[in-house]
């Protein structure tokens, strides 16, 4: 049985300087990343023929692989996930791709019009998840719909899942990530925080944050931000929870 690693590196979490952490355990290609359609059965067939095709792997790497992580015969993977802030998120998200340039949607959309253009314009498409509960969206893919309401099986997946780290403690993430993957067998990996990615001041606290992001969307927009990512509101508390007491 062959363990390794599989980070669902969710869009502005911290998987950036997650991964260079990686990479400095892993050499050649130890480490792999890859990416998948967002069809749910091609998408995963797709995750679990690339292990399969990579026995040589020891992390996995991927924005946009499903969850619950593949069942490979001979093979043991370890998820790991990060959480954030889910309005946090969003501003890092907008600022992020207002600055990387590239003819996709978010980017242009963010080089056209200010965060409130760009938070209004993702929640008029009914599909987009980028601005409401993009956390919860993810996580509740553990589980086939049929298993109680999104957030109930979020809630679910965030009980059975083995590590979930926090953005805003991630030092302290990583240490508890760290302890869990010497535990499983990867006894000399070592993984220091680094900053990588970052669209944001990370020295600014966040509820300073929070406070300027308000101001600059406006009342109205923040508190429709905050009801349509109520259930993300509550994973995130969830979390939080495993973190500060």
């Amino acid at each position: 049985m062959t363990t390794a690693i599989f980070h669902y590196h969710l869009f502005k979490n911290a998987g950036t300087s997650l991964d260079a952490s990686f990479k400095e355990n892993f050499s050649g290609d130890e480490w792999v990343t890859n990416e998948f359609p967002a069809q749910p059965a091609k998408n995963r067939d797709l995750a679990r023929q690339w292990i399969s095709e990579n026995p040589q792997a020891l992390c996995f790497s991927s924005h946009t692989a499903f969850l619950p992580p593949p069942n490979i015969e001979g093979r043991k993977l370890l998820p790991v996930i990060f959480v954030r802030h889910p309005i946090d998120r969003i501003a890092s998200a907008y600022s992020f791709e207002k600055k990387q340039g590239g003819d996709g949607f978010g980017s242009v959309l963010a080089r056209n019009t200010d965060i409130k253009g760009y938070c209004e314009s993702r929640l008029a498409l009914g599909y987009d998840r980028q601005c409401k509960n993009f956390h919860v969206d993810r996580f509740s893919d553990m589980f086939p719909p049929a298993f109680d309401s999104e957030l109930e099986r979020a809630l679910k997946a965030l009980d059975v899942l083995p590590f979930v780290g926090l953005v805003e403690e991630f030092d302290a993430s990583l240490q508890k990530l760290e302890t869990w993957l010497q535990s499983e067998g990867f006894s000399d990996i070592a993984i220091a925080p680094k900053e990588q990615n970052v669209s944001r001041d990370n020295k600014v606290s966040l509820d300073d944050k929070l406070a300027a992001l308000e101001a600059e969307m406006g009342a109205d927009m923040y508190a429709r931000l905050l009801e349509v990512n109520a259930d993300d509101m509550t994973l995130y508390e969830a979390v939080k929870a495993q973190y500060v007491e």
